[in-house]
């Protein structure tokens, strides 16, 4: 299979979720925007840094060669993810992303994170918590720390729901589960490390929607891919 780059992110990348943020399923607005000070343009409700969207479609139009240059010219020499599991390898996507951060399940902690989501008014499995603050043009970004067997974050169900709010797609360092239901979507697109027939288990969502600018994009292998 040939290999494909992903995320290019022009400021940082998924923020790790652990014990002190075992009570915060998701970071407030005031705190996204003390983790991305260097951005002074506008952000989005949430507190989310907003790329314009005539930005956005310029990036459909450049190499990954062009962006990972840049990227580590500026100093991040950590962008780049080979070996991904694509889709549609021929649809381009770009996005502001809403990320995810998945665990091995622990009991108390999961138990703590499913308290505090019912208290702030949210339904259905928490694997579905990142879905529902998507909005038009979004990309969902998820690290489930590659697992792939009863690792799939989502089937058609969520993808459909995905798109619906998104008009994109997905990118998982994890799995997905009915690969045929998701690419019946039409404009619908992911980037995964693998697909199981199996249902998400002995997992635990452990923080959402850490916000940055990133722009991933992709291209069939030999053109570019996402970096």
């Amino acid at each position: 299979m040939n290999k494909f780059l992903m995320y290019c992110l022009l400021l940082g990348g998924l923020y790790q979720a652990g014990g002190a943020r075992a009570q915060q399923v998701t970071l407030t607005p005031d705190q996204i925007r003390a983790m991305t000070p260097a951005w002074k343009g506008e952000r989005s409700a949430d507190g989310r840094p907003k790329a314009p969207d005539a930005l956005l479609q310029r990036l459909k139009n450049i190499s990954i060669e062009e962006a990972w240059g840049i990227l580590r010219n500026k100093g991040y020499q950590n962008q780049f993810e080979g070996e991904w599991m694509l889709l549609r390898p021929n649809q381009v996507m770009t996005g502001r992303v809403v990320t995810a951060q998945y665990m091995p399940l622990r009991p108390d902690m999961d138990q703590l994170i499913k308290d505090k989501g019912k208290a702030e008014g949210r339904i259905g499995g928490t694997n579905s918590w990142p879905i529902d603050v998507l909005s038009n043009g979004d990309v969902y970004v998820a690290d489930s720390y590659g697992k792939v067997a009863d690792g799939t974050l989502i089937g058609d169900n969520l993808g459909n729901s995905i798109y619906a709010k998104s008009k994109n797609g997905v990118i998982f360092y994890g799995s997905v589960r009915d690969m045929e239901g998701l690419e019946a979507i039409d404009g619908f697109t992911a980037w995964v490390k693998g697909y199981d027939p199996s249902y998400i288990q002995q997992m635990m969502l452990a923080g959402s929607q850490c916000a940055h600018p990133h722009w991933p994009r992709h291209r069939i292998a030999g053109r570019c891919g996402a970096g």
